[in-house]
């Protein structure tokens, strides 16, 4: 992930800006959102956010362990073996925005039922509502254009080994400080 530290963490903080803001902030960005990223969005989980900052890394299944894919019960539960949780919910748009310098994917294919090429899935807490809610968010640049998108997913579903996962890593919290990499003072003029 772009903006790593030496240990291959981003210190991320989330909760901190309202819906609006944070809407305003992907905007200010060139953002696109899917229909499912703006139904997360519209969810219970960015009405009352709490504040919280984490360290999080990206890693594959292969590098998990899965050298042929994994449904997504597995896959949490060997991430919790190896000391990485489920983020919150609301991650996912924070993660967009610190993420805002992200490679372009190698192709422009947006859904074929499986993680597009390039992309980084929040390993993240589901939304209430349901089967019919979408289940999270991935992150994914395509041709130079900055996506923050929702996807749908069965519990049957089997990840590929090279799908790229964003989970958070366990051990003490940073403070909520001003070393964070997504706050306020990132957003261009105008959000």
């Amino acid at each position: 992930m772009n903006g790593e530290d030496a240990s291959g963490s981003l210190t991320l903080r989330v909760g901190e800006m309202s819906r609006r803001e944070l809407l305003s902030a992907l905007g200010a960005f060139g953002v696109r959102l899917n229909a499912a990223a703006s139904e997360l969005l519209d969810g219970a989980a960015f009405d009352h956010q709490e504040k919280v900052a984490f360290r999080v890394v990206q890693r594959t299944l292969a590098q998990l362990g899965f050298a042929n894919g994994a449904v997504m019960s597995s896959i949490v539960a060997r991430a919790h073996d190896v000391g990485l949780s489920l983020c919150p919910a609301i991650t996912g748009p924070y993660l967009r925005l610190a993420l805002a310098n992200q490679e372009s994917a190698p192709d422009a294919v947006m859904s074929n039922g499986s993680a597009p090429s390039g992309s980084i899935t929040v390993a993240a807490v589901a939304p209430e509502g349901g089967e019919e809610m979408p289940r999270g968010f991935y992150v994914r640049a395509v041709n130079g254009v900055l996506w923050l998108r929702g996807y749908h997913a069965s519990d049957e579903h089997v990840w590929s080994p090279d799908d790229h996962f964003a989970f958070r890593l366990e051990g003490p919290s940073p403070e909520l400080g001003a070393s964070a990499d997504v706050d306020r003072a990132n957003v261009p003029s105008g959000a």
